[in-house]
């Protein structure tokens, strides 16, 4: 089954030319144009992956991944302009999965696809695994995290950040293999998306008693530790 994509870009030319090349490699396309429809057929279609330009007619890009969120639960991929640094960022904090920054190189958005769609293991049953950090429980299998008992709600992005981090708890994680598992490519040095991915994750564990189980290592990249350190 292939997996579905909702490509939602207001330059129809550049839609046409994104949808018939993911088309050509396996994937099936729908595209809208608007802000204000796409979170309407988003809500009733769930399709696997959103792509998401951030300039849209009546609702941009950044809205719109601010209204899905409370119930969409798949990937989101943002269309940003090359010097957006702001846009990239807000839409990180808003829940986006990944970024790719227009002029839009198709082989570039396919192995990013590719990449997240990897991630998320679409149709297929999930390695369970439970980890528990002092105060802090993730469920691999029901994708479930808590601190105290308390339920966290992440994105998937975060949630497979934190997977990441808890696979070598107590270890430093550095920042080239983070982007590498998580975006299908080496850390340039100037990438700050999974920087970002970290504070908004840091800001949803911390624990009443004021507890960050991550840990930034100057220099160096993250570490998750347990509330008992």
């Amino acid at each position: 089954m292939n997996n579905e994509i909702l490509l939602v870009e207001d330059d129809f030319e550049l839609a046409i030319l994104v949808r018939d090349y993911l088309t050509k490699n396996g994937f099936t396309v729908d595209m809208i144009h608007n802000g204000t429809e796409a979170v309407t057929v988003i809500q009733q279609t769930q399709p696997d992956l959103v792509i998401l330009d951030i300039m849209l007619p009546d609702k941009n890009g950044n809205q719109v991944c601010r209204e899905i969120r409370d119930f969409y639960h798949g990937a989101i991929i943002m269309l940003t302009a090359l010097d957006d640094d702001m846009d990239q960022m807000l839409g990180l904090e808003l829940g986006a999965d990944d970024y790719i920054i227009k002029p839009v190189q198709p082989r570039l958005l396919l192995t990013r696809i590719r990449t997240i769609l990897r991630r998320m293991n679409l149709g297929e049953p999930a390695n369970h695994t439970v980890i528990n950090a002092g105060e802090l429980h993730i469920d691999s299998g029901n994708r479930l995290v808590k601190v105290a008992e308390l339920r966290i709600d992440l994105t998937t992005a975060e949630f497979e950040l934190l997977l990441l981090l808890a696979q070598e708890i107590g270890q430093v994680v550095d920042r080239n293999s983070i982007v590498q598992q998580l975006r299908g490519f080496e850390y340039d040095g100037f990438d700050r998306s999974i920087d970002r991915r970290i504070s908004r994750l840091r800001k949803k564990l911390t624990s009443d008693s004021g507890f960050e189980f991550i840990k930034t290592i100057r220099g160096k990249g993250y570490q998750l530790c347990t509330g008992e350190q």
